[in-house]
């Protein structure tokens, strides 16, 4: 049981909003301790704590289950509030409040969307707090189904990566690995962001906007992670990264589009932009934009701070040729010859930037597109990456 919990702890860790809910949840209460917490019948965990009273729990903390109030959400299924523990006819002579020295309290049970229960979004404070109103149940049970729906989404997230280092795939688990990056990770998700944008509608208080955007920020970038690794399971394990032919004739627009988007969070870097007129070509714009982005913020990322990245994109007989360059510290040959395989990171490269998988997908979009990918690194030159693909989609009359 102690590495189940453990594993739990260490999943709830890796939810990027968990923070920003606990903010949410005491700057909307007024109550100023909040933890998200692993409930069995045997343990009590702290996953994640917000305390700005010093109550002295840290993450990782471990309660008696029975001196908790929590114990008997787990056993009832049903939340706990409590305005005033000194009246409250069922609580004014419990142990839990005496033992920890609270006059309100507030409890609700996650539940995994199979039914079984996981543990409390749970919060407290030594003074009294009118927490039994409709706005504050609403906005802790929408929480709470939250972060079931997140944490079940990392677990399955980290099961099907786990299932790719394996090279023993079958053609029923790659349909059912693409199925549940498609569905059941993106809903939950999508309930995350929408949950996060009604806050910010619907509140005025400063600190909870603010949390509520940082509850949108990281929604935001586990859909990107999820999109990632769909990719990667299309290129992988499925027909290669679908695409959508059309004939473009502004695809020049949507290169500079791109690069202001990427201007905009990085308004600090110079980038030169050389990007010649070129007329209607046979591609996915949407995946070449893709394309473009990573490439742009893999150059700002990595690149010199204070050097120029340089995005060109130009017709060259029958060929769409496209490239972007940065200078800095010119990459090893071993290394270079590894950029373009997923999960792969330099050894000094953080883990936090990415799965590892920008780069693969770059090249999965130029081979779907009957194309290359090319890379060079030079202290002369910098670093360069050059896109060429056909002007005319393969198969399509000239």
């Amino acid at each position: 049981m102690l590495r189940f919990v453990i594993n739990d702890l260490d999943t709830v860790g890796r939810i990027g909003a968990v923070p920003a809910i606990l903010q949410v949840v005491l700057d909307t209460t007024g109550l100023r301790f909040a933890a998200v917490a692993r409930v069995t019948d045997d343990s009590w965990t702290a996953c994640a704590v917000l305390d700005r009273i010093d109550f002295g729990l840290p993450v990782g903390g471990e309660l008696d289950v029975g001196s908790t109030l929590c114990h008997e959400v787990h056993a009832s299924r049903t939340p706990i509030v409590i305005n005033r523990v000194s009246e409250d006819e069922r609580y004014c002579n419990h142990h839990t409040p005496r033992l920890y020295g609270f006059e309100s309290y507030i409890s609700m049970p996650i539940f995994r969307t199979d039914g079984t229960f996981f543990g409390t979004l749970c919060a407290l404070d030594p003074l009294p707090a009118e927490l039994d109103q409709p706005r504050i149940i609403a906005m802790m049970e929408s929480f709470a189904r939250l972060l079931a729906l997140q944490l079940e989404a990392d677990e399955q997230l980290q099961a099907t990566q786990t299932a790719l280092s394996s090279e023993r795939q079958t053609s029923e688990l790659r349909e059912q690995f693409i199925a549940l990056l498609g569905h059941d990770l993106r809903n939950p998700l999508f309930s995350i962001s929408a949950s996060a944008e009604m806050l910010l509608r619907k509140s005025r208080d400063p600190l909870a906007l603010k949390a509520a955007g940082h509850i949108q920020s990281a929604s935001q970038r586990a859909s990107r992670l999820v999109d990632d690794v769909l990719d990667f399971a299309r290129g992988r394990l499925g027909n290669g990264i679908p695409l959508r032919i059309a004939s473009c004739p502004t695809l020049e627009k949507t290169f500079h589009e791109v690069v202001a988007e990427l201007r905009e969070h990085y308004p600090e870097r110079l980038i030169d932009i050389a990007i010649e007129p070129l007329g209607s070509i046979d591609c996915d714009s949407d995946r070449l934009a893709q394309l473009l982005s990573n490439l742009l913020a893999n150059a700002l990322l990595h690149g010199a701070e204070d050097g120029r990245v340089r995005v060109s994109a130009r017709r060259q007989d029958d060929w769409l040729l496209l490239e972007v360059s940065n200078p800095g510290t010119p990459i090893p040959l071993e290394r270079l010859a590894r950029l373009f395989q997923p999960y792969w990171r330099a050894p000094d490269e953080a883990p936090a930037q990415g799965l590892g998988l920008g780069l693969y997908i770059v090249n999965e979009i130029a081979r779907s597109h009957g194309g290359s990918m090319e890379a060079s690194s030079s202290l002369e030159e910098g670093t360069r990456f050059c896109l060429k693909i056909p002007l005319t989609a393969p198969g399509s009359a000239a």
